[in-house]
C-alpha cells in the first residue's frame, strides 16, 4: 500500500470520519514501528502533514514522535529502534509473546493471528511474526479494520504494558502507543488486573511445542536474539 493513502481521505458522515481516522492513525503507527529505514526517513514530512490533521490526542502524539524522528539520521534511528526493541524483553512489539512467551501456548496463539489475516485475504511476508504490533496494525487499517481492531482489543492490556514500560523509561515511541492506544477502549479493572499480572510474572519461558503449530522459521532466531 502506496504511502499517498494517507492523504487520500474523503469528507463523510461524522460516525464514518472518526472510523476513517482510526484507520489513518493504525497506518502511521504501523509504518513508525516496523524497523526504520531511509524509506521511512523519506516518508516523514507525509506522515507529519497527515498526522497534524488527526484529533487529539493521537494526532498530536504522533506528530511529537515524527518531530522527534526528522531530527535523526537513519542509522540513528535504526540503532535507537533496535535498542528499545530487540534488546529489552519489557518492550517486545510480538504481541502473544508477553502473555505466552515461548510455549506451546504462543504457538497457537500466531495460529489464530495467521488464520484471521488468511480468511481475509491478507499473505504475510517470508519472515513477519503476525503477531508483531506493527503487522496487525497495517492489517487493521488497509485489511480489514473490524478483525484487526478486534486483535487490538484482545491484547489490550500488553499493549498498555508496552505503553506504560515505553513510558517509564521516556522512550520517544510512547508517544506512538499513546497514539494507538487512544483508537482503544478505555483500559478496565479487568484489563488492569492482567496488565500488573503481565508485569510482574514476565513471559513464560517453556522452551518446547513451537514448530508443531506452523510457527514461522524466523521465530527461533528472533527468540536467541532476545536473550
Amino acid at each position: 500500500m502506496s504511502p499517498t493513502w494517507l492523504s487520500r481521505r474523503k469528507a463523510q458522515a461524522p460516525t464514518e470520519v472518526a472510523r476513517q481516522d482510526q484507520r489513518v492513525v493504525w497506518r502511521i503507527a504501523a509504518l513508525l514501528l516496523d524497523y526504520p529505514t531511509q524509506q521511512t526517513l523519506d516518508m516523514l514530512e507525509e506522515l507529519h502533514t497527515v498526522a497534524m490533521s488527526l484529533p487529539a490526542p493521537a494526532g498530536p502524539a504522533l506528530v511529537s514522535f515524527v518531530d522527534q524522528a526528522r531530527r535523526r539520521q537513519a542509522i540513528e534511528l535504526a540503532a535507537h529502534y533496535v535498542e528499545t526493541f530487540d534488546l529489552r524483553r519489557r518492550h517486545c512489539l510480538h504481541l502473544s509473546y508477553y502473555a505466552y512467551g515461548d510455549t506451546r501456548k504462543r504457538g497457537m496463539a500466531l495460529l489464530r493471528f495467521k488464520h484471521a489475516y488468511r480468511a481475509a485475504g491478507a499473505t504475510l511476508g517470508e519472515h513477519e511474526l503476525p503477531d508483531h504490533l506493527a503487522v496487525v496494525l497495517e492489517f487493521a487499517a488497509t485489511v480489514d479494520p473490524v478483525v484487526g481492531r478486534r486483535l487490538l482489543v484482545e491484547y489490550r492490556p500488553v499493549v498498555e504494558l508496552l505503553r506504560l514500560s515505553l513510558h517509564e523509561i521516556g522512550s520517544p515511541y510512547r508517544a506512538v502507543l499513546d497514539a494507538v492506544s487512544a483508537t482503544l477502549p478505555e483500559i478496565n479493572v479487568a484489563d488492569r488486573r492482567r496488565v500488573t499480572e503481565l508485569a510482574a510474572q514476565g513471559p513464560p519461558e517453556e522452551e518446547v511445542g513451537l514448530e508443531p503449530f506452523g510457527v514461522d522459521p524466523m521465530m527461533q532466531e528472533q527468540r536467541e536474539g532476545r536473550r
